[in-house]
């Protein structure tokens, strides 16, 4: 993908707007209980203190709806970037241009909220040139956040230089080349509870893919609509016909589909409770598929090893409860091993994939994992993403 980057760009003078995610998760205290957002955009703004730049984070936090609150401010947020950076930093409360003069080069403020004003999620333009006046160019670094048309993510960078800060460049990089540029065969795995919830995204991908491995609770959908016995399992019979032209499309563009051929089955939705594997027409109707069977995972590593490049989205079983994440668990650390061995690109994101592949011990070893949820689903579906189609060249 060609786009604009930071690299080879004169910053030295100039005031750089960085849209930065850092609507974290908190404790019951109010601190931080995971700043993997905040260390994301450490790398730029170190980046352009570095080069004499003056730095304005702009970034949304909770929904406060157009309307200033003491709960969403993001002041809590100055005290954890001041020690990771080791550097004061400013906080502006207002959006106001002259606060700009109160720093020095290399220095950095924190605007409040964007989304304490109105027009930030209506993408109002007049509300976007108001963040553009204060500075000289725009830089995007906020992945999570690139799907959404709002004043601070997108309309901002068609009023001004728009670049990819580097944990964006690092995003569209990775995924660009799982699958704008991917190696081939390309596998994809698609799990999760419902079909309804992805169907632009399957759409998408039996037309880009050789391999798409259907696993979670919307496999058995695509089961019932073949026939199958899905007994009291999670299943959207409303949607068998769109569960066949799925199939059907497959077929059309040599998209070969795995679904499970065996299952494990409970008769309660609980940890550790009673189970066993069976072959699909032996699903009674008082039990409920929450795991692919051993066979099921064979046939799917088999896969892996038929593939150069690999996308992975959502669990192929209820891998929260024990012990259905044993299909889930062994696929993720398959799938890890062939890419430390550089036999395989493995690039996953969105939903609970990032806790299923952390669960299964994998995650440290997969080629890049987008922690950008909506942004990264909607880039899957084909979609374009305002915030990204800012930088392209």
């Amino acid at each position: 993908m060609d786009f604009n980057r930071l690299k080879g760009t004169r910053l030295k003078g100039k005031t750089a707007i960085v849209r930065v995610d850092f609507n974290v998760p908190r404790n019951k205290d109010g601190s931080i209980s995971d700043d993997t957002r905040l260390q994301s955009a450490l790398p730029t703004i170190k980046h352009l203190q570095k080069a004499g730049a003056k730095t304005i984070l702009l970034s949304h936090y909770g929904r406060p709806n157009g309307k200033p609150n003491k709960k969403d401010s993001l002041r809590f947020i100055v005290p954890a970037l001041v020690e990771a950076l080791d550097s004061e930093v400013l906080f502006s409360p207002t959006l106001n241009a002259n606060a700009v003069d109160l720093l020095e080069p290399g220095g950095v403020m924190l605007m409040e909220n964007t989304r304490f004003h109105k027009g930030e999620t209506e993408g109002d333009k007049a509300l976007a040139q108001e963040f553009a006046d204060l500075g000289d160019i725009y830089i995007q670094d906020a992945f999570s956040a690139a799907h959404r048309n709002h004043a601070s993510s997108a309309v901002i960078g068609e009023l001004m230089p728009a670049y990819a800060g580097l944990a964006m460049e690092r995003e569209l990089d990775h995924i660009s080349q799982a699958l704008i540029k991917p190696k081939s065969p390309v596998m994809g795995v698609v799990g999760g509870a419902k079909v309804s919830t992805k169907i632009d995204l399957l759409k998408n991908l039996v037309s880009k893919l050789d391999i798409l491995v259907i696993g979670g609770g919307m496999a058995n959908t695509f089961l019932f609509a073949q026939g199958h016995k899905v007994g009291s399992s999670l299943c959207e019979k409303d949607l068998k016909d769109t569960a066949l032209d799925i199939l059907k499309t497959a077929k059309k563009e040599k998209c070969q589909i795995i679904l499970p051929t065996d299952v494990v089955v409970a008769k309660e939705f609980k940890a550790n409770a009673k189970h066993r594997q069976c072959e699909l027409a032996s699903v009674k109707s008082t039990e409920m598929i929450l795991d692919c069977g051993t066979a099921s995972v064979e046939q799917l590593m088999d896969a892996m090893d038929s593939a150069k490049t690999l996308i992975w989205n959502g669990p192929l079983g209820a891998f929260e409860l024990s012990p259905f994440d044993t299909s889930t668990v062994e696929a993720a650390k398959y799938a890890a091993k062939l890419t430390k061995k550089g036999k395989l690109v493995s690039v996953a994101g969105g939903g609970d994939t990032v806790a299923a592949l952390k669960h299964a011990g994998a995650a440290d070893d997969f080629t890049f994992i987008s922690t950008a949820g909506g942004a990264f689903l909607e880039w899957m579906e084909g979609k374009p993403l305002p915030g990204v189609e800012i930088l392209k060249k």
